[in-house]
């Protein structure tokens, strides 16, 4: 799709937002934009991701207009730092306003309950002046107010917009208890100066100015524990961000020296010590050492580099010094693609909190009509306008919390975070979801549940011929031959420490084999057809073991010397490790398992029965595995798991598509999901 995508979630940073009803005010204003296609506002991370054509001034005027605050941020990695910056610092100020708040409140109930209700003795013989204790209450309140003066500044702004959020809610309800409170002092002195002391002590019960003090001191513990929690979910990002170092040692001019990491370049060489982390993507051009790549894989144990081998940046070098050259930097790592993409995960909307927001969009302005409602009907009945009054209030104050708009976000970031921690990368919070919502995951085989990587798995050998015969025949007349089972055989021989030779009149037999000679014999490789066709004899009970091999999911490849068989080598696409726990444990949820590849049914067969998936579908093209899929998902919500190429088709047409993280660009980029580690587990 071509489209312009501002990619960094948090390169708009908006201000003044408090509530879900605010993003959805937000959001509704950038959509009018014309050349606007897509927005997504994040309560959690105050940062607008907006798709289409238009100009960051153009949406930037939009949000202003709608009574908020926005700017453009500049590097999309310093506006994710300051992001999360902002989320650890909102809390502190947020814990002050509230100690402050409640000293002058603990106070206030003194003097209207503590008194009042528990005949609490006064100072000042305040105990014998109703008006002067409802002036004291006047003035600790009006202070609590003042403090808080946000909510009201908010609620005011957004009121006048005709876009009321949540402060609007606690504005009204802290707000009208005051000014109703103040109206009632005023009779206290029209009582005592007709003189009916009697009516203003009476009266002075009737006061609110605690309510009207009590209402945004516990809204304001409230957003504190908000903020903590929005803090905490940033604990991923700090810590992926922690990870990357400042500086890196590069060599120009054959001289080593130290600049920050901005200023490295792609095709500079750079050097690592022991105990350093490596800056920068790269590959390695000298030296070897046990490389720990834990932080972004999750695998505990280091893993050897040598010249040739790929390094990722925050990666730690435990052992020897390596020299690499820069291939990716700045934000085009693999520690800056992970943390984007968590962080972009984020702040784009789940179904369920879209959901939330529609419902926050119109939930200010039905409880604020439910409040008058509710005056209405209680004076209608006979009620008091005080005692109405308080029911309206109630109404308004418990309506205020916006842990509708707040709770899904949170959870999204917090699911995010902890898949970044354990390897597995969601593009975005609807593929989270929907995730969770998967009835039928379906697997390739190679490369996901296997290996991808033939071996050696048996050996059979004929007569007085040994293993080690036998491999260095088949491997001396496989060095020259580009097929992978040849490279298996080549890679166990050497594992032996087998010394190959060099075949001479080396001949690839198109589908069948490999001819050639070596020390005066005559050597020949292939399948059991190949053997027929050349009049090779194979003694029956090995033809039977072979056909149960094949059964196995594993390739027999028959080797000759001279016109006699000197037995049969096994390689097949081994099972990792992990597949059949992982099959297992999805079975156990309540997922059907399918395993769909364009291999043979029979090897396809013994590969499946081995991790216990519940269907095989094999010998399927790779068009195919897109209308596979799509068949399989008219039953309800699909995902497809795979690593290469001909898995694209298949990965995109899925409800999620989960990409291994070994696998290709092109099957990484269809994916919704990635497993950094290449683990089904």
């Amino acid at each position: 799709r071509e489209r312009r995508c501002w990619k960094s979630l948090t390169q708009l940073q908006l201000m003044i937002m408090s509530c879900a009803a605010c993003s959805a005010r937000v959001e509704k204003a950038v959509l009018e934009v014309a050349g606007v296609s897509a927005c997504s506002v994040s309560l959690l991370t105050n940062s607008m991701a907006v798709e289409g054509t238009a100009s960051p001034e153009e949406v930037i005027t939009a949000v202003v207009a709608a009574g908020y605050g926005a700017e453009c941020q500049g590097e999309a990695s310093g506006a994710r730092a300051k992001t999360v910056e902002a989320a650890d610092n909102e809390s502190m100020p947020l814990l002050r306003r509230f100690l402050i708040s409640l000293a002058f409140l603990l106070g206030l109930v003194y003097l209207s309950m503590g008194h009042n209700m528990w005949g609490f003795p006064l100072p000042f013989g305040l105990e014998q002046n109703p008006i002067a204790i409802g002036i004291c209450q006047l003035l600790l309140s009006a202070t609590v107010l003042v403090i808080n003066q946000k909510f009201f500044t908010s609620g005011c702004r957004s009121l006048l917009k005709r876009a009321p959020n949540m402060d609007t809610l606690v504005a009204l309800g802290s707000g009208v208890s005051f000014f109703y409170s103040v109206w009632l002092l005023l009779e206290m002195t029209f009582d005592v100066s007709g003189g009916d002391p009697h009516g203003a002590v009476e009266t002075l019960h009737g006061l609110y100015f605690e309510s009207a003090a009590m209402i945004p001191t516990l809204i304001t513990f409230g957003k504190f524990l908000e903020a903590r929690a929005k803090g905490k979910t940033t604990d991923a990002l700090r810590a992926l961000m922690q990870l990357a170092p400042q500086t890196a040692t590069v060599v120009r001019d054959g001289v080593e020296q130290e600049i920050p990491i901005g200023e490295v370049r792609v095709g500079d060489l750079f050097a690592v010590r022991p105990g350093e982390r490596i800056p920068v993507d790269g590959v390695v051009v000298d030296g070897i050492s046990a490389v720990n790549e834990s932080a972004l894989t999750g695998e505990s144990l280091p893993i050897d580099k040598k010249e040739g081998d790929a390094v990722s940046a925050a990666t730690l070098n435990a052992s020897g010094f390596l020299k690499c050259r820069a291939t990716r930097v700045g934000e085009d790592t693999t520690l800056s693609q992970i943390i984007r993409m968590v962080s972009d995960a984020a702040a784009t909307k789940a179904p369920i909190a879209k959901l939330a927001d529609r419902v926050s969009g119109v939930f200010v302005p039905t409880v604020i009509t439910l409040s008058a409602i509710t005056i209405l009907v209680w004076r209608v009945c006979g009620a008091t306008v005080g005692d109405a009054l308080s029911r309206a209030i109630a109404v308004l104050v418990i309506s205020c919390p916006c842990a509708l708009g707040l709770a899904t976000p949170v959870a999204i970031m917090v699911g995010n975070g902890v898949g970044a921690k354990n390897g597995i990368l969601f593009k975005t919070a609807v593929s989270l979801e929907t995730t969770g919502r998967a009835r039928t995951v379906v697997l390739d085989k190679t490369g996901t549940v296997t290996t991808g990587l033939p071996t050696v798995t048996d050996l059979l050998t004929v007569g007085k011929t040994s293993e080690e015969q036998l491999l260095l025949a088949a491997a001396t007349l496989e060095k020259q031959s580009e097929h992978p089972l040849a490279r298996a055989i080549l890679q166990e021989a050497e594992a032996r420490g087998l010394s190959v030779g060099e075949a001479t009149r080396f001949l690839s037999l198109s589908g069948s084999g490999v001819r050639g000679e070596w020390q005066g014999a005559s050597l020949l490789g292939g399948n059991q057809a190949l053997m027929r066709e050349e009049k090779i004899l194979v003694p029956e009970a090995l033809s039977k073991r072979c056909e149960d091999l094949a059964s196995e999911g594993k390739t027999p490849l028959y080797f000759a010397r001279n016109g006699e068989l000197l037995g049969v080598i096994a390689v097949a696409d081994t099972v990792k490790e992990d597949s059949a726990q992982a099959v297992r444990e999805l079975r156990e949820m309540g997922i059907r398992v399918v395993m769909l590849t364009g291999d043979n049914e029979r090897t396809a067969a013994a590969i499946g029965k081995a991790v216990g998936v519940d269907e095989v579908i094999a010998g399927v093209l790779p068009s195919g595995k897109a209308e596979t899929v799509a068949c399989l998902g008219e039953s309800g919500s699909v995902v497809m798991v795979g690593d290469g190429i001909n898995d694209a088709p298949a990965l995109a047409r899925a409800s999620v598509g989960i990409a291994i993280g070994a696998g290709t660009d092109v099957a990484v980029d269809a994916a919704d999901v990635v497993l950094v580690n290449s683990r089904l587990l």
